[in-house]
């Protein structure tokens, strides 16, 4: 392991993830360098756990999707244990997986069928019922090392600090969004039916309970067509 190479390629990548303009460009700039950046990675992705709901962000790769999958069906993987232990576990490597692994029977020889050789994972965040975890793959047992899971480490680190940041920063654009929305439609309201602001943000409130719809969504209606109808 070059150390002094990686240390070159992770400062250009830390710069790299303050340029990106999204959530979305974020992690892919995130997985595609744990493909250049971590000794024997070929695939990599950002699983997202809420309560049993598996979503997969970035992959770079078809076998990246197919063992999230796996394991949200299963509901068994080292993502799903790591998800379910109070303190999380920060780090998981698995070596090789043409051997038994007693901890994932089911998981295990799937994923191998699938194509993996061996594997490791890295946590990202834990919020609430939320998990993430940034899971690297190679197609040959015993790809990595000690020196990649530092390696992946380091990744990782600079991974959830930038995650965190673009994800804030996405928050608080979709939240003056929906409050630039819901004070159009409170003015169409208020303009067309002779209504107070209480009035007008009552009648929205309403509708959307009612209705069960979020009341960003109430709100984009009116601006759209004048009424909540």
């Amino acid at each position: 392991m070059d150390w002094g190479r990686f240390a070159q390629q992770m400062a250009a990548m830390a710069r790299d993830l303050l340029a990106q303009e999204s959530v979305d460009a974020t992690l892919e700039r995130i997985t595609h360098s744990a493909t250049e950046l971590v000794e024997g990675c070929d695939a990599a992705g950002i699983l997202m756990l809420s309560g049993e709901k598996v979503r997969t962000l970035a992959p770079t790769e078809k076998l990246v999707v197919d063992s999230d999958e796996l394991q949200g069906r299963l509901g068994e993987g080292p993502c799903f244990e790591a998800a379910r232990t109070v303190d999380g576990e920060r780090v998981f490597r698995i070596a090789d997986f043409t051997r038994e692994q007693p901890r994932w029977p089911d998981y295990a020889p799937q994923a191998h069928a699938l194509g993996v050789g061996s594997m490791m994972g890295f946590l990202l965040y834990t919020e609430d019922q939320e998990f993430g975890a940034l899971n690297l793959y190679s197609r040959k047992p015993g790809a990595f090392t000690e020196a990649s899971e530092l390696a992946g480490w380091l990744l990782a680190s600079h991974a959830a600090v930038a995650f965190s940041s673009a994800r804030t920063y996405a928050q608080m654009e979709e939240a003056v969004a929906t409050r630039h929305a819901i004070g159009e439609a409170m003015g169409i309201l208020m303009g067309a039916h002779n209504l107070t602001e209480e009035q007008a943000f009552e009648a929205l409130r309403r509708f959307s309970q009612q209705h069960n719809i979020k009341l960003r969504e109430v709100a984009r209606r009116v601006c759209e067509r004048g009424g909540v109808d």
